[in-house]
């Protein structure tokens, strides 16, 4: 049974107001029906329910509004549906781009952060260990848990809102230690040092580990001096687009994991995964749709968002080229900032560059409308979203393999060393 303090009882009936009230009742039913037995101070949380699915949802958030909310906590703000930053054209209808507006606007006016990325641990906002926070989007909540090491649950839309202005959070799931422990281990050992020390390998483990884990929790064994940051945003995001998965620990890499004992709590693992090449095969075919054509119509990388050191290898693999077909180069403003203080920007959009700030191609209207139109993406969350939500077809590569793409206007593999 819930227990609510005197504070959080006073809250929902008013006493600081109703767009208060509607949040930390929002919160607590929300705690009820989790089983949660009480609420839980959170220090931030990341907003993903800013983005335009529907007119109740910017009804919604004016109301809080209305109501005198304001968040009690940090909050970021996940992608939008408009662009404020500026980028390629968005062919939202006008009274869907209104209410997009509408809706950007609420969020900012409730004291949330107009960060505008999928990314906000790489644009400032990175808990402490072993802090509760109240996240959502999918791959922000997977590398807020398992790279940071703070502690939040997958909190869908509105819901997260509500917890920021509350302050709280339900103490259920992933909050919870004895929840953040393995019970899968996956052993990457028979597989090459080459390809585990490779960029493309990570969505395509990515997608292995979202399909096995499910919602579960895995520690990877195997991976100890082959990782970067990019690479774990990048196995995290395509985790939990294929599967439920909140939280991954790796081996003697992410802070909750100093060895895979640890992780997995002293305990022996109830399922034990080891991977061939032969797997990794299977996994990095079902990352493309397209078949077997070299069609190319539009190549799309930053899902989640680019960092600057990705922009960087972007601009390095161009060396100085024009691209054929357009580069869509997904980031925030967190990036795009310094890019246009030092002058790259236009430089890197006169060869072909196609920047999408603030928001991305699959959450909102920006590719052509094409028949059989085939993008091409190094981004497992981009190849698993895509054909759903764009229409186009996926074929997925490594960046190179995108960069050469876009520069020869067909596709264009390099040799892999899967084996």
């Amino acid at each position: 049974m819930l227990d609510l303090t005197a504070e959080e009882r006073a809250a929902a009936a008013g006493e600081s107001g109703e767009g208060a009230a509607m949040a930390m009742r929002i919160v607590a039913e929300s705690a009820r029906l989790m089983g949660a037995p009480r609420l839980i101070p959170v220090a931030s949380a990341h907003i993903d329910g800013a983005l335009y699915h529907g007119d109740s949802g910017t009804l919604f958030a004016e109301k809080l509004v209305e109501g005198g909310a304001r968040v009690a906590v940090r909050a970021s703000l996940n992608v939008g549906s408009l662009a404020p930053a500026g980028c390629a054209a968005i062919r939202l209808p006008p009274h869907e781009r209104d209410m997009a507006r509408r809706m950007m606007r609420a969020y900012e006016a409730m004291g949330c952060e107009p960060s505008w990325t999928c990314a906000p641990y790489q644009a400032g906002h990175r808990p402490a260990l072993g802090t509760d926070v109240a996240w959502g989007e999918s791959n922000a909540v997977v590398f807020c848990n398992s790279v940071l090491g703070a502690r939040t649950n997958r909190y869908g839309d509105f819901l997260d809102i509500a917890c920021a202005i509350a302050g709280r959070a339900p103490d259920y799931g992933l909050h919870r230690p004895e929840n953040r422990l393995a019970t899968l281990l996956i052993d990457l050992s028979g597989l090459s040092p080459g390809l585990r020390r490779s960029d493309v390998f990570y969505p395509v483990l990515g997608t292995i580990l979202g399909r096995a884990a499910g919602g579960a929790v895995a520690v990877i064994e195997g991976l100890q001096g082959c990782t970067t940051e990019d690479r774990l945003k990048a196995l995290g995001a395509a985790a939990a687009s294929a599967g439920g998965v909140g939280l991954f620990h790796v081996a003697g890499v992410t802070p909750e994991a100093p060895d895979a004992a640890t992780a997995l709590g002293g305990a022996p693992p109830r399922e034990r995964i080891t991977l061939t090449a032969s797997d990794v095969e299977a996994a990095l075919a079902r990352l493309s749709t397209a078949g077997e054509t070299e069609r190319v119509d539009a190549v799309a990388v930053g899902s989640p968002h680019l960092s600057l050191a990705e922009i960087d290898e972007v601009e390095q693999r161009m060396a100085g080229r024009r691209l054929k077909i357009p580069l869509y180069a997904n980031t925030g403003r967190h990036v795009v900032g310094p890019l246009e203080a030092q002058g790259r920007r236009r430089a890197l959009e006169e060869a072909g560059i196609v920047f999408v700030v603030d928001t991305c191609i699959v959450v909102t209207p920006i590719l052509p409308e094409l028949e059989g139109a085939v993008l091409m993406t190094n981004s497992g969350k981009f190849a698993h979203y895509a054909p759903g939500n764009t229409g186009y077809a996926v074929t997925y590569g490594s960046l190179g393999e995108c960069v050469e793409s876009a520069v020869a206007g067909r596709l264009v593999r390099e040799p892999r060393a899967w084996r």
